[in-house]
């Protein structure tokens, strides 16, 4: 009776593991700059046995932005580590032929990542990341997650060769306006926040401030508690423009 019950205890912790909500952590993690707390849930769904592909896809969501935080910050070899686990998952759902535009638009990131570790790479990886990028649009024009690569692409590329800010943000206002056709999807997405951040920064750089700071002010709207833009993004954006905290 005892060993049955284990048994039991042991289907219910599978079970309760298999619907646990990540998006919420993930979404805390990211609102409260708590990246340790992501890591454990990337590396809590990496380890769990018989993830369907919705499921995958999730957790290579996830990957996409750890890397990022890790490469933002040079930590090259985390982020390395992390592409490889990602690199499986997406030969996984392309085996399966999962909604292709979005594992293309990932792919087009994760190449993209591949030049900040290695700037002498951008010539070759810079190219892969276009045509990902482009496939993605082209299966489905639908995606926000291309148009994301794509601004990406346009932002970071040097003028000289294409690059173009005002582009990028063209881009980035195509996947908003994607996004925006779902708002009841918009709540608790790490993606929709993270969206609206790039449409700030590229604002910033393009020195329409004004804008950059609504956009500031709207995310702050949306979650008041929002550590990268309350504690660093929107107070550098007033200091630069000259007005204080205090007034």
């Amino acid at each position: 009776m005892m060993k049955y019950k284990t048994t039991i205890i042991l289907i219910l912790l599978c079970i309760s593991e298999l619907k646990a909500d990540y998006r919420s952590e993930i979404y805390s993690a990211y609102i409260n700059n708590r990246m340790e707390m992501w890591k454990n849930v990337i590396d809590r769904m990496e380890v769990m046995n018989g993830k369907n592909n919705e499921q995958i896809l999730e957790l290579l969501n996830y990957q996409y932005g750890y890397i990022g935080y890790c490469l933002s910050l040079n930590k090259k070899d985390e982020g390395k580590m992390y592409i490889d686990f990602a690199l499986k998952n997406i030969e996984l759902l392309d085996k399966a032929g999962y909604k292709p535009s979005m594992v293309n638009a990932y792919k087009s990131a994760f190449y993209g990542y591949r030049i900040l570790i290695n700037k002498l790479s951008s010539p070759v990886n810079g190219i892969k990341s276009i045509n990902h990028a482009t496939l993605s649009i082209k299966l489905d024009s639908e995606n926000y997650l291309g148009y994301v690569q794509y601004g990406n692409i346009k932002f970071y590329m040097p003028a000289a060769l294409g690059g173009s800010k005002k582009e990028a943000l063209d881009y980035f206002l195509k996947a908003k306006a994607l996004f925006d056709k779902n708002p009841s999807e918009i709540k608790g997405d790490w993606n929709y926040i993270s969206l609206l951040v790039l449409i700030g920064q590229t604002y910033y750089y393009m020195e329409d401030y004004s804008s950059s700071k609504a956009v500031y002010e709207n995310i702050l709207n949306i979650e008041p508690g929002f550590k990268y833009v309350k504690d660093d993004l929107y107070p550098k954006l007033l200091e630069k423009i000259g007005i204080s905290l205090n007034s």
